[in-house]
């Protein structure tokens, strides 16, 4: 992975650190591809180009924008970032239309695979001085038919309350607010970590060149990442936001659904929030 713990969080360095992980969970083989398939799916993508030049009446000039901005996109290493944010919503629709259980949404550029693993009632590695309102969040892994699913896992990754991802930004241990949870014996869990802050997708890269040129905004609603998987069931891989939070209901990514958002409320010590949240899995 790109060294970023000396280096500012860019674009630049984000955007790197996203596709060396990237290119290292695909591994160096690719999946058998059926060139029927290819042949469909690319002769509409570029017959869908052809139809919005030929409406719009695109100039050279603006073709040759959009030529030098998909370099620089590549230069920069915000090929994921892009995908993620503007693409990946669509295909996370498309492949859990059948789905009976809890709602899915995007991964995201920012999951790192191997986080450490904790027991179900845990607190997420983090700094003595971690900043942000504790959090308890807790809950139950069941199948769709509600028996319990003792064998579950919950990996969670999220932004501190700064907004920065570790090992996606200098100055944060390498698995700070990461981990890998094991239910218990009941499907149940209590993860204690604080809450994430709104942040803004990088803008000094290609990215944000296009964000300004549309007069977008660049915000992400706070959220919680979470990949639950079991034992002969499908995983879900999903993010929950807050209700009343920043940017939910404009989120620029698209990812937010109304099964998402979360409710905390007080804890017991009358200063931290609690919040409860049930996980449904489908048979494979």
């Amino acid at each position: 992975m790109t060294d970023i713990t000396t280096e500012r969080a860019t674009a630049a360095a984000s955007g790197a650190a996203a596709t060396e992980q990237f290119r290292t969970r695909q591994g160096a083989g690719t999946a058998d591809v059926d060139t029927k398939r290819v042949d469909t799916l690319v002769t509409e993508l570029l017959s869908a180009a052809h139809d919005i030049i030929r409406r719009h009446k695109v100039t050279y000039a603006e073709y040759d924008a959009l030529k030098a901005w998909l370099i620089r996109v590549g230069e920069d290493g915000e090929w994921p970032l892009f995908l993620d944010v503007w693409i990946e919503h669509v295909v996370e629709d498309v492949a859990a239309e059948n789905r009976e259980g809890s709602k899915g949404t995007i991964e995201g550029p920012y999951y790192v695979p191997g986080a450490p693993a904790l027991d179900a009632r845990a607190t997420l590695p983090m700094r003595e001085d971690e900043r942000g309102t504790g959090l308890l969040f807790q809950g139950q892994v069941t199948s769709v038919s509600g028996a319990p699913l003792a064998g579950a896992t919950l990996e969670i990754w999220q932004a501190d309350a700064d907004g920065y991802y570790s090992q996606f930004a200098p100055d944060l241990p390498e698995w700070n607010l990461r981990g890998t949870v094991s239910v218990d014996d009941e499907g149940r869990f209590g993860i204690h970590t604080v809450e994430p802050a709104p942040y803004q997708i990088p803008t000094d890269g290609s990215c944000g060149r296009l964000i300004a040129a549309a007069g977008w905004h660049a915000w992400r609603p706070a959220h919680l990442h979470l990949k639950v998987a079991a034992p002969g069931h499908q995983p879900v891989t999903t993010q929950l936001y807050f209700k009343g939070g920043s940017h939910v209901a404009d989120d620029i990514a698209s990812a937010v659904k109304p099964e998402l958002i979360l409710e905390p409320g007080l804890a017991a010590n009358g200063k931290d929030r609690e919040v409860t949240y049930a996980f449904v899995l489908d048979r494979a």
